[in-house]
């Protein structure tokens, strides 16, 4: 076939593939009959102009799940396929997924560590009663006081609670506090002591990254020194489970300010029965990169996106990366 042909089966190609043009539309704008638009497309496929591939979204998840699995030496990963990069439908997927997978696990006498966030907010709303005794719901970290953004703390453990028939722990503490010693005297307090021990014992706990830059939460809060801000931006810290910040191995990059923080150590997520980390989007996926790099988690609850740049990052062994 000449080259004027081809590329005339190229043009029809292109309106009708990629710039969505009509069969019709191309006739009309082409001069020529519709019957003769629909003989061209064909032509292009016959002449490998054009490629047709069907992609099964099940399967390419399946694969995806099972890849990262491998990857970072996880007991579950399960990812949402999404139809689009959107923050707030990754939000509300995982948040769904989250809750049906919660309600599976979870059995009598569990003790059930969970943070705050947006995320986990969708978890709380979508979580299906189940008729469990004795769990415990506690909450892991300190919050705040004052923020943009609602964290949702109440919101969360009150709808777990509700789903368990149970009464949660709450953590009625700052998440970050000005001074070491302020710290002290506030974990030295019997009932804050037994709160984070609580959370220590946890055999599930829940979790999600937050960002680091100017998005964080605790920074927006106003928890934060400029000191504090200029050493994460030099330790290049890419989140925060907790509210402990870490870089992209899993490393905590501030321990100054990882000292003023009330909660869960990262070192205590490490080994639970179920740690759960549920996120997704563009700008957590160095987060997340970094969390499983720490092994801070060993279920994974992410969207295909996410899923596939975790795969695409880094080549070096990670069964012998270091915690802090």
């Amino acid at each position: 076939m000449g080259d004027e042909k081809i590329s005339r089966l190229v043009e029809v190609a292109k309106m009708y593939y990629q710039l969505d043009y009509s069969q019709q539309e191309i006739a009309e704008k082409l001069g020529v009959s519709r019957p003769t638009v629909s003989r061209m497309l064909v032509q292009a496929v016959e002449e490998g102009v054009v490629h047709i591939k069907i992609i099964n979204p099940a399967e390419d998840v399946e694969q995806l799940s099972k890849k990262v699995k491998e990857k970072f030496q996880l007991k579950h990963c399960i990812v949402a396929p999404l139809p689009e990069y959107r923050d707030e439908l990754i939000k509300e997927k995982l948040g769904e997924i989250a809750a049906d997978y919660l309600y599976e696990i979870v059995k009598s006498s569990d003790i059930i560590g969970i943070t705050w966030g947006t995320t986990l907010y969708q978890l709380a709303r979508k979580i299906q009663p189940k008729n469990v005794k004795d769990v415990s719901i506690v909450q892991l970290n300190g919050g705040v006081s004052y923020s943009e953004s609602n964290t949702y703390s109440s919101e969360i453990l009150n709808g777990l609670s509700s789903a368990f028939n149970t009464t949660p722990y709450f953590l009625p503490v700052p998440a970050v506090v000005d001074h070491v010693v302020v710290k002290q005297a506030i974990v030295a307090d019997r009932h804050i002591k037994k709160l984070l021990e609580l959370g220590k014992q946890a055999n599930i706990a829940i979790f999600t990254v937050g960002e680091p830059g100017e998005q964080s939460t605790l920074m927006q809060a106003g928890y934060f020194f400029e000191t504090d801000i200029e050493i994460l931006k030099a330790k290049q810290a890419v989140g925060d489970i907790c509210s402990r910040f870490f870089d992209i191995n899993g490393q905590i990059t501030n321990e100054a300010l990882n000292d003023r923080t009330i909660g869960i150590e990262l070192t205590d997520l490490v080994g639970k029965e179920y740690g759960i980390l549920v996120a997704g989007g563009n700008t957590k996926v160095d987060g997340i990169y970094g969390a499983l790099r720490g092994k801070y988690a060993n279920v994974l609850i992410t969207d295909q996106y996410t899923a596939k740049a975790l795969v695409e990052m880094g080549s070096d062994e990670l069964n012998g990366s270091t915690k802090n």
